[in-house]
């Protein structure tokens, strides 16, 4: 059977006008800042993977989820092979102190400015701001 793409959850928190963004660390896009996020499973809404994989790498909880743009995430260099369809859902905090939950994955989490965003993004990030996509817009 031929490779299909993954898909991806990836939620762009809002809080006193700034996003929450980590350092990925031990998988692909190592180095890269990411928002929280992940597979989207099985049977699961897309909405509960946000809340999900937010808590689980964050320990943070969000509000007003709803849907922000998709992207299609074909990955070239050392990640090269990787397909992935990310929806991103656009969200704001509602409570707790973000921490690294799963410290093999993820570095330091941080409230960064939207227009202010590292260089060094993670390709889904990337293609988002391609996208001219502004989540205080």
């Amino acid at each position: 059977m031929a490779e299909r793409p993954k898909v991806g959850v990836g939620v762009i928190i809002r809080r006193q006008g700034k996003v929450l963004a980590d350092i990925r660390k031990g998988a692909h896009g190592a180095g890269t800042w990411c928002f929280p996020g992940g597979h989207l499973e099985f049977g699961e809404e897309v909405e509960e993977c946000a809340r999900r994989e937010t808590m689980e790498e964050t320990g943070v909880t969000i509000r007003n989820i709803r849907h922000a743009p998709w992207t299609n995430d074909i990955y070239e260099g050392i990640d090269k092979g990787r397909h992935y369809v990310t929806l991103f859902v656009l969200c704001d905090w509602d409570s707790g102190e973000p921490r690294v939950m799963e410290p093999d994955r993820f570095e330091k989490w941080e409230w960064l400015e939207w227009d202010d965003l590292p260089d060094n993004m993670f390709l889904p990030n990337i293609n988002l701001k391609k996208l001219g996509y502004n989540p205080f817009q």
